[in-house]
């Protein structure tokens, strides 16, 4: 340690860079903290001098860019779309910063970072003298300093929350002002800053003081939006998605003025700082949700939008961030978004078989394959469907959505299956009916998902298969027969390994498996005894709503049909009933009595034993149906 610590001060930014590196994988190891404790005195002043920008750090040119200089093309960062998924956000992101480069700033800046989250605020005597030191210097020559110093309060804004908490109306006051200052990266810098306090603001929205410092941050970020360095446009753009994120119902009184701001940004920016635009609008969308669907603000917001997805053709992946957007706007909007939905529904349809044209003849198609315009096109159908509910009717009956959408659920991509998938269950929940002609043929290929290989990018599709599978049977009921057997063997195998697959897929396995219980309980009771004890462990799992109460009917009825299937997992269905809080419905909460009251009049004398080894809260949640 001592040693890394002299190398990380090593005049070669290569060689204090592999130093760097090891205080955040010493940490992320769990090593042993207090071997770093008494460093920490000596490594922080290390890392803080090496948070200030190298003289030949290339964001000091990049920072010379202003709006009207246009953008090259290697300027443009890939991007990656993610495929809609139904449950649990729990699969891992990419990390977005892949394509940024990693330097000496940028390692001691995490370092410090991830020193705040395992030592909290006892990194603060030694950082808080240095961090005030640096801002108080004055002269352009010393911006850099000022800037790493601001850079330092962002990177310990979490870790050392409760020591910072009491400081919080100062440390913004002071950030408010460096908003306006003459370097580009201080604004930006301080841009990101106050987007790490943001959720604490939030928090004190309900004093006075607290609530015009977040109204203070809210103006400084949108009017730096409007700045003419492109650097801080892409920086305020992404903090102000952040604090969207945190505030939500916080923004809607101030929803005319952030629509005017963002539609500005939008007519001045240009093609990669776009992209960070249509995700604040998509984020404030997501934020807000129908408080968007007033005229006003349709009026700020859709003509600046329809009139750019006019301009670009089918083949534009400029598209895919604006499909995106649109996806968000019209799950936020539900019915308002019926005036837009007849041109956009259409061009999802052209998109998609303009691709699978592509896909086996580029020349006729004009077009190169690329798979993510069918992914984004997928997921607007998707979120038209979720946001128009049965309106979407008027739009498919007479496309041919149906057979593109089979076509897509065959894909060999991954991302395509998964998008295909989620559609299929969005629509099986709004109009089933359209989905009827081929019916057996959509529950064949979901259900040959479940029996896939899983491996990680095959979870996603098993996922969102699994979830349409159980949507669709309780709405066409009885016509699920033909798949039951092989699906429920499917799950049963899911959850005995759930170990290795991951939270959502448990989840949705176990309600679809309830579902299939309920509406065929003859065909799914007599294999019950193979998955019982984990089917009910994943259902102690699920929160409390609709779904789980027709997994739970399911449960039910496939004890009445087979009691004695269930005896030898009686501690586990005891302890899924007790994960309820309240079961709202009347009849599915008589059915789990008649499963306790059938099981204890079954067992006699016996049932004193299940009892005993259950745990005091289960029993006293139990206690509500005497027995």
């Amino acid at each position: 340690m001592e040693y890394m610590l002299q190398v990380n001060k090593d005049p070669d930014e290569e060689v204090a860079l592999e130093a760097c590196e090891f205080w955040s994988a010493y940490c992320d190891a769990q090593l042993p903290p207090d071997n770093l404790k008494e460093l920490l005195p000596r490594l922080i002043p290390v890392l803080l001098s090496n948070m200030a920008y190298a003289d030949d750090d290339e964001s000091l040119l990049d920072a010379e860019e202003d709006e009207s200089q246009p953008d090259r093309d290697q300027d443009l960062k890939p991007r990656f779309h993610t495929s809609r998924l139904h449950g649990s956000e729990d699969f891992d992101d990419d990390d977005d910063d892949s394509f940024n480069v990693w330097n000496l700033r940028k390692c001691s800046a995490a370092a410090i970072d991830v020193l705040s989250n395992v030592f909290g605020d006892e990194i603060l005597p030694a950082l808080m003298p240095l961090i005030q030191a640096k801002i108080s210097t004055s002269g352009d020559e010393t911006w850099k300093e000022r800037e790493a110093a601001v850079l330092t309060l962002g990177a310990i804004a979490e870790g050392c929350f409760n020591g910072l908490y009491p400081h919080l109306s100062e440390i913004v006051a002071f950030l408010l002002p460096l908003l306006d200052d003459k370097f580009p990266l201080i604004r930006s810098i301080s841009c990101w800053t106050l987007s790490r306090f943001g959720k604490y603001l939030i928090q004190e929205t309900g004093n006075p003081k607290g609530y015009e410092q977040f109204e203070k941050v809210l103006m400084g970020l949108l009017r730096r939006l409007l700045d003419s360095n492109k650097r801080v446009q892409e920086a305020a753009c992404s903090a102000f998605a952040t604090v969207e994120e945190d505030a939500a119902e916080e923004l809607v009184p101030h929803l005319g003025v952030i629509l005017q701001h963002l539609m500005c940004a939008f007519g001045k920016y240009q093609r990669r700082n776009l992209r960070i635009v249509y995700d604040a609008i998509g984020t404030l969308a997501d934020s807000v949700r129908e408080e968007l669907n007033k005229p006003a603000y349709l009026e700020i917001l859709m003509p600046p939008l329809v009139a750019k997805w006019q301009q670009l053709s089918n083949s534009d992946k400029d598209l895919f961030p604006l499909l995106e957007c649109f996806t968000s706007i019209s799950q936020a909007l539900g019915v308002g978004f019926a005036p837009f939905a007849q041109p956009v529904f259409q061009r999802c349809m052209d998109i998609i078989q303009l691709q699978q044209l592509a896909k086996v003849d580029p020349a006729s198609a004009g077009a190169q394959y690329d798979r993510e315009f069918i992914v984004c096109s997928l997921d607007l159908l998707s979120g038209l469907t979720e946001g128009l509910g049965s309106g979407i009717e008027s739009l498919i009956s007479q496309s041919n959505l149906r057979d593109l959408l089979l076509k897509c659920c065959m894909d060999e991509a991954p991302d395509v299956r998964q998008s295909a998938f989620a559609l299929m269950g969005d629509l099986a929940r709004v109009f089933p009916a359209y989905l009827q002609p081929r019916l057996l043929e959509f529950l064949e290929i979901a259900s040959q998902q479940l029996s896939a290989n899983l491996i990680r990018e095959n979870l996603s599709v098993a996922n969102n298969a699994c979830w349409a599978i159980g949507e669709l049977a309780v709405k066409v009921r009885q016509e699920v027969s033909p798949i039951v057997a092989n699906v429920v063997s499917s799950l049963g195998l899911i959850l005995q390994h759930r170990e290795a697959v991951n939270k959502s897929l448990v989840e949705n396995s176990a309600i679809t498996l309830g579902r299939l219980a309920w509406i065929r309980p003859d065909l799914v009771a007599p294999h019950m005894e193979h998955f019982m004890k984990p089917w009910c462990s994943a259902l102690s799992m699920v929160r409390d709503d609709i779904e789980k109460e027709e997994a739970f009917r399911g449960l039910c009825a496939v004890v009445k049909v087979n009691p004695s299937g269930g005896v030898s997992s009686l501690v586990f269905i005891c302890k899924a009933i007790a994960s309820w809080h309240e079961i709202r419905s009347e009849d599915v909460n008589n059915e789990v009595s008649q499963v306790l009251n059938g099981y204890k009049h079954m067992l006699g004398n016996s049932w004193g034993e299940c009892w005993s080894v259950l745990e005091p809260p289960v029993k006293e949640r139990l206690s509500r149906y005497q027995v």
